[in-house]
């Protein structure tokens, strides 16, 4: 090879490093719930600005709202909203930008894995560690000629702050007095009973290997993992699947307010999914990096007009388009 091209080579090389180099890097943490969809979006968004480059890490809402507070991340990210004590704690004005919204699933591993339908009474027993057989009859009562077997219920859930916890337990706490009064809801509880599994893919493996198993995870973890999941009794009395189209039954009776922080379980709605919820980026009004709050605010309005019609695509329900207006004009009020 000569040594003109040697040198061309060398140049293409160096060229290559500096232009990766220069690559701005906005970091983020928080909710496994949306990872898969927020993946897709930093994926298909470096090719709309190559300047720009995102890193997420999946560690649980609860980490999402710690990082965010200490600002050792850009942007955190959480499936239950802060709570007034947690906001007070940030240095300035944080935001919740909701996304999308999803399904938290029943999933179990049963000989044959049938479809089982389940209410919200039975679901809380089960977690408050009162009904311990699956053949118990208030299981057996609701999924008649289902040959229940004989065997313990091996209760998981998650053992790392979680949004899906919290959407969970808000559920829990909804239809069972008990379950408010004893446990309540947040991103981390005191579990009656039960393994912990870390994130939504560690709770969906704990389901896997362990025969008799239930557990809760988000719509698109139970489908990668091939999980059988229940059919949930609604606010309405039905028994509803989850689906993208039961979560937009659900947001669409939710009362949205000015901070965009709001439960959507139980919703009324025939065709409803109970145990659905929203999920948030925190981000601060006033940014301190000038580049990086640029950045960040272009890519939110990506999101909004182009990354919302690829939810459905990964089981997540988009925000009506009256929501998608409202956080539009939100983000357009971040200052950098």
């Amino acid at each position: 090879m000569n040594k003109k091209r040697l040198l061309l080579l060398g140049l293409f090389g160096l060229s290559a490093a500096m232009a990766a180099s220069a690559q701005m890097l906005i970091n983020g943490a928080g909710a496994t719930f949306p990872q898969p969809i927020y993946t897709k979006w930093f994926d298909q968004y470096s090719k709309v600005d190559t300047s720009v480059r995102f890193n997420y890490q999946g560690i649980g809402s609860g980490g999402g709202q710690k990082q965010i507070l200490s600002e050792t991340v850009d942007f955190g990210a959480s499936d239950g909203p802060m709570s007034d004590d947690n906001l007070a704690k940030a240095p300035r004005t944080l935001w919740h930008i909701p996304t999308v919204a999803g399904a938290v699933v029943v999933s179990y591993n049963l000989p044959g894995n049938p479809k089982l339908k389940l209410d919200g009474p039975t679901l809380a027993g089960i977690y408050a560690g009162k009904i311990t057989k699956w053949n118990d009859p208030a299981i057996a009562g609701q999924n008649s000629g289902v040959a229940l077997p004989d065997q313990d219920i091996v209760v998981v859930h998650r053992s790392d702050g979680s949004g899906t916890t919290y959407i969970f337990t808000d559920y829990l706490s909804n239809i069972s007095s008990d379950w408010k009064a004893k446990v309540g809801k947040n991103t981390s509880v005191n579990w009656p009973a039960g393994l912990g599994g870390k994130g939504n893919a560690g709770v969906a493996g704990q389901i896997k290997q362990s025969p008799g198993a239930i557990g809760y995870v988000e719509l698109a973890y139970a489908k990668q993992n091939d999980l059988p999941y229940a059919d949930m009794k609604n606010a309405s009395g039905v028994y509803i699947t989850p689906s993208i189209e039961s979560v937009v039954e659900a947001l669409a009776t939710a009362t949205i307010p000015e901070d965009f922080r709001f439960s959507m379980v139980n919703a009324l709605g025939e065709k409803a999914y109970p145990i659905a919820g929203a999920t948030w980026l925190l981000v601060y009004q006033q940014q301190k990096d000038a580049a990086k709050g640029k950045k960040l605010v272009e890519f939110l309005k990506w999101a909004y007009v182009d990354g919302e019609k690829m939810a459905a695509t990964l089981d997540y329900a988009p925000l009506p388009e009256n929501v998608q207006d409202r956080v539009l004009k939100r983000i357009a009020q971040i200052t950098y």
